[in-house]
């Protein structure tokens, strides 16, 4: 198989998303006498071992057949890995800020300045964020780039007498 890595993107993203993942993006690289095809995937609620398994059962089945049928570098000696996006992966489409509701981030916005607060909303739009106690409303033309924030011990939310 001779494709390049958008063609070979565009060929997996159906497998992963009959998975019920979302493909976040593939790499492919040389090492050695092997290549490594190293995949990220994520879906909405996080992804488990079991997807993991799952999808990496249906790429390696998928590059298998594809290079049966035209033979090419990756070969029978390639490496696939198939994981999730660790928590330092930048915020870059709707469903990353969505996904990441609750959580600390540090948005830098368009002007450079930064802005951390706790993602309350996010939709096709822009994100929300409580900062201090306000909201701030974000659209995404407005974020340079946004970040979880990786937080030891979160405050337990104050409890009211009733």
């Amino acid at each position: 198989m001779t494709a390049s890595v958008p063609e070979l993107t565009d060929r997996l993203r159906p497998v992963v998303e009959a998975a019920g993942c979302d493909l976040e993006s593939l790499s492919v690289k040389a090492a050695g006498r092997r290549t490594v095809v190293r995949v990220l995937v994520d879906k909405d609620g996080g992804v488990t071992l079991d997807d993991v398994a799952s999808v990496s059962r249906a790429l390696g089945d998928a590059l298998d057949a594809a290079d049966d049928a035209a033979p090419g570098p990756l070969a029978a000696a390639y490496v696939l890995e198939v994981s999730s996006p660790g928590v330092d992966r930048p915020l870059t489409e709707p469903r990353h800020w969505r996904r990441n509701a609750g959580r600390l981030v540090t948005v830098t916005r368009r002007d450079g300045t930064p802005l951390t607060g706790r993602v309350v909303a996010a939709d096709d739009a822009g994100i929300t964020l409580e900062v201090d106690g306000a909201e701030h409303t974000l659209a995404y033309p407005d974020v340079l780039s946004g970040a979880v924030q990786v937080e030891f011990s979160r405050a337990a939310p104050a409890v009211e007498d009733a």
